[in-house]
């Protein structure tokens, strides 16, 4: 299970001073769910997820994943996720086989395990036909499989997926879809986290959509669009990303009014 309550990511920018990346984000993902989060480039996204990965210490808030604090058992955390993106590098000089195998050992599988795993995970990612293919010599859907693999190699409870269909073709972006319902159905507990409307529909148990560092609204796709009465989820997605925006420039220009105000007495 993934439990994240209050998250906060704060950076200093030489342009705007402190500045929020993730602001107050909670959400909960249990396992054989697919949760997904949606939202724009610079939503937040990314950083939300390399917090859980332990890329990122959060500035605030709390965050475990099946139990283990991200910033305080980063090592017992990294046990147990696989992380995908859609810029894992990949070796040019190992092949696939050699890639997957050094990740499971890394792991500290036992080689009898390993070569076990490796087998099931071509066969399942229909890797075989590469299986020797050097990384410099891949094409990029067959670089994505060996990303999707070097995650699944040490068969962790918890998956996530950051923008992990990006460049791909369709046929190779179909086949990570059904991998990524396959591994629901085995249990895994799993965020998605995409810019594509259509991805989350066909994919995602549950939906939080993000804007500017913060959650606008989480639910099922039956519940977001009965309580905001929108039928079409692309016009619920671009009038609660609108209606933040307002409710944001709003609050900007009460704060420099009182700004001015506060000047003027002085």
């Amino acid at each position: 299970m993934i439990h994240v309550q209050h998250l906060t990511k704060t950076y200093e920018d030489l342009r705007r001073g402190r500045f929020r990346a993730v602001d107050q984000v909670s959400f909960t993902v249990r396992p054989g769910e697919i949760f997904g989060l949606l939202g724009p480039n610079g939503a937040g996204k990314t950083t939300v997820l390399r917090i859980l990965s332990t890329v990122l210490r959060p500035s605030s808030g709390i965050a475990t994943i099946d139990g283990y604090d991200v910033a305080y058992e980063p090592a017992e955390v990294r046990r147990r996720i696989g992380f995908v993106s859609n810029n894992t590098a990949i070796y040019d000089r190992m092949t696939a086989w050699e890639m997957v195998e050094y990740f499971g050992k890394l792991h500290g599988m036992t080689n009898e395990t390993l070569d076990e795993r490796l087998e099931k995970l071509f066969e399942q990612l229909r890797m075989n036909e590469f299986r020797d293919v050097p990384g410099g010599k891949m094409s990029t859907g067959m670089r994505q499989k060996v990303s999707i693999a070097r995650a699944l190699v040490h068969d962790p409870p918890v998956l996530i997926f950051d923008e992990a269909t990006l460049g791909l073709d369709v046929l190779v972006a179909r086949n990570l879809l059904e991998v990524i319902r396959d591994l629901r159905m085995a249990g895994k507990c799993l965020i998605f986290s995409t810019h594509i409307m259509s991805e989350v529909e066909r994919l995602c148990d549950r939906i939080a959509i993000m804007h500017q560092g913060r959650i606008l609204d989480t639910g099922t796709l039956g519940e977001l669009t009965s309580r905001h009465q929108e039928d079409n989820f692309e016009e619920l997605f671009f009038s609660l990303l609108s209606a933040h925006e307002n409710e944001r420039h709003t609050i900007d220009e009460s704060d420099d009014s009182s700004s001015a105000v506060m000047e003027a007495v002085r």
